[in-house]
């Protein structure tokens, strides 16, 4: 007893026994049960402080995922309750620390979500010291993208119906994208139920969210302006850039089970305003996690990823319409193989041979098929499907009325040439089953006959017009073996050189006496670099000489206003010019 009392008289409490036991207080424990008091204030403070902190957050496993996000992301200096709890009175504050202490609770007895989930609300992000200004700044650019954005429509007025709020464009879907833009949430609102393909139209347009660009793109020999072919022409983007949007976004019932298992509320899966009332407006829920993911960028990417679900085609959107998911090409297939191949200048490994890769211009531009096929075709309207057709109303949309003829003209060519091409193969066919030339010379014959034919099934097929250029230098060629066959057989076969696509006449034929070029010119001036000094630096009657010869004696025809001399011209100009 005689310890007890002495401690307690250390902390100036006195126990007196008079009659009974008696307590005194001496000022000594005033003072340490003011320290006792502060103490525990600077305690509860510490941990209340530490609480808040995202070490603290961190403590519990599950964070992690959640954490590591934070930590890589712009955010990673403003603190989780920064966001996690709005700005507002003491009273709600302190409501929240329960809530964050109950969770706490929950996870020391092992009866917490292995998938938490918090809300933040659009008053922390628009909070002073944070966005507080973002409403004001009207279209900026965001992103990587350069895609023209303005906050104030998108959070003060309800687009398609709905309240949007700050965590629908901006929510954790990948570690280091913590609360930074999600472009998937962006697709679904702008392209869902907005039509696919040529009919696709998204909500406010594609100029909605880019902008022309400005500057002149040098597109192989040929520069080409957004403005003008849009402004002035009127073309709608979807003419060339085709297939930039696979996936319809599907908000699945399946999804509904990973939150709710209640019927009465899985009963209301088709009330889609409720629906988006309760989980975007009112809980902030990304419009990600009930939709499936809808794809925006080119055609040509999009090609090298899995499709989304709901496809039937790798790199293209859509299903049957009763729900069976199927691939074209088990019927169809290779189809337009030989368009694609000439369209792109990358012909097959047995016709290439020397041919340079050339594409068409058109296709370094980016014209998808339909930016010329979009001519709607259908035989049995509503069960047999339609065909897209050509139509010469393409050259004029995006060139003018000047080449109204263009495109009749080149399939004239195409086809003429096609047919002299084929009556010299058919005229070479003759001589060969006729020839008894050593079979030495047979083979060679053979070998040049086959490659030349291939070439002429390959353009009927492919349509010559999809890249005259290409066309030109495979029917040069094709006419090149016909002349091995012909020296082989020792016979003499049908001069087809005049043709247009062989002679390099066609750039004028086709196109320059439409658009009213001056091609060629009177004169020009020979280069000084000529090897015969007859001609060098000298005018030479340019007309006179396209007038009697075609473009190719003297020129490599390698596009569209790439016309350079040939390395040995001059050889040409001795075969006239003796001396």
């Amino acid at each position: 007893m005689e310890k007890i009392s002495g401690i307690l008289r250390f902390l100036g409490v006195n126990l007196v026994k008079d009659k009974g036991w008696h307590i005194g207080f001496t000022g000594r424990f005033k003072v340490a049960l003011a320290v006792l008091a502060v103490s525990a204030l600077v305690v509860l403070l510490s941990l209340m402080h530490y609480s808040e902190s995202p070490g603290f957050c961190n403590s519990c496993h599950i964070m992690k995922p959640y954490y590591d996000a934070w930590n890589a992301s712009k955010h990673n200096k403003v603190a989780c309750v920064k966001c996690h709890y709005p700005p507002s009175s003491v009273k709600t504050h302190l409501w929240h620390k329960f809530q964050a202490l109950s969770q706490v609770a929950k996870y020391v007895t092992r009866t917490y979500s292995s998938k938490p989930y918090a809300e933040v609300e659009d008053a922390s992000c628009l909070a002073s010291g944070c966005h507080a200004t973002r409403l004001l700044e009207g279209w900026v650019k965001v992103g990587d993208k350069g895609v023209r954005f303005d906050h104030r429509p998108h959070l003060t007025e309800k687009r398609r119906g709905r309240q949007l709020r700050c965590t629908s464009c901006h929510s954790q879907i990948m570690v280091g994208k913590h609360m930074e833009v999600t472009y998937d949430t962006c697709y679904t609102c702008h392209f869902k139920g907005m039509g696919t393909g040529k009919n696709l139209n998204p909500l406010g347009g594609c100029l909605s969210c880019h902008s022309l660009p400005v500057k002149d793109f040098k597109i192989g020999n040929m520069s080409y302006n957004h403005k003008d072919f849009v402004t002035k022409q009127g073309v709608a983007c979807q003419n060339c850039h085709l297939g930039v949007v696979s996936g319809d976004g599907a908000a699945l019932k399946d999804r509904c089970f990973t939150c709710h298992n209640q019927p009465e509320k899985l009963e209301r899966y088709g009330d889609i305003p409720f629906i988006h009332e309760n989980h975007v407006t009112k809980h902030h829920v990304a419009c990600f996690h009930c939709h499936q993911e809808i794809k925006h960028s080119s055609p040509l990417r999009m090609a090298e990823e899995p499709s989304p679900a709901g496809s039937g085609v790798k790199g293209m959107p859509g299903s049957h319409p009763v729900g069976i998911s199927f691939d074209c090409s088990y019927c169809h297939q290779d189809k337009h193989s030989a368009q694609l191949e000439l369209y792109s200048g990358r012909l097959p490994g047995e016709l290439r041979g020397s041919l340079p890769e050339l594409a068409s211009p058109m296709f370094k531009a980016g014209v998808n098929c339909i930016g010329c096929h979009y001519q709607d075709e259908s035989k049995y309207a509503g069960f047999s499907g339609h065909t897209q057709k050509a139509s010469e109303q393409a050259c004029l949309k995006c060139h003018g009325g000047k080449f109204k003829a263009t495109w009749g003209r080149a399939k004239e060519d195409v086809a003429g040439s096609l047919k002299q091409l084929a009556a010299k193969i058919e005229a070479a066919k003759s001589e060969l089953a006729r020839s008894a030339r050593p079979e030495s010379e047979l083979k060679k014959a053979r070998l040049a006959l086959a490659r030349a034919l291939r070439t002429e099934q390959f353009l009927a097929a492919a349509h010559g017009e999809h890249n005259i250029y290409l066309t030109s230098l495979m029917l040069r060629d094709a006419d090149r073996s016909l002349g091995e066959a012909g020296r082989a057989l020792a016979v003499e076969l049908l001069d087809i050189s005049a043709e247009p696509l062989i002679s390099g006449s066609f750039c004028a034929t086709q196109c320059h006496v439409e658009a009213g070029v001056k091609v060629p010119p009177e004169t020009v001036r020979a280069p000084a670099s000529a090897g015969a000094a007859a001609i060098s630096g000298k005018a030479m009657p340019h007309k006179v000489h396209a007038d009697m010869m075609g473009c190719v004696k003297c020129h490599e025809i390698g596009g569209h206003k790439s016309v350079p001399l040939k390395r040995d011209y001059r050889e040409t100009c001795k075969e006239c010019h003796k001396d």
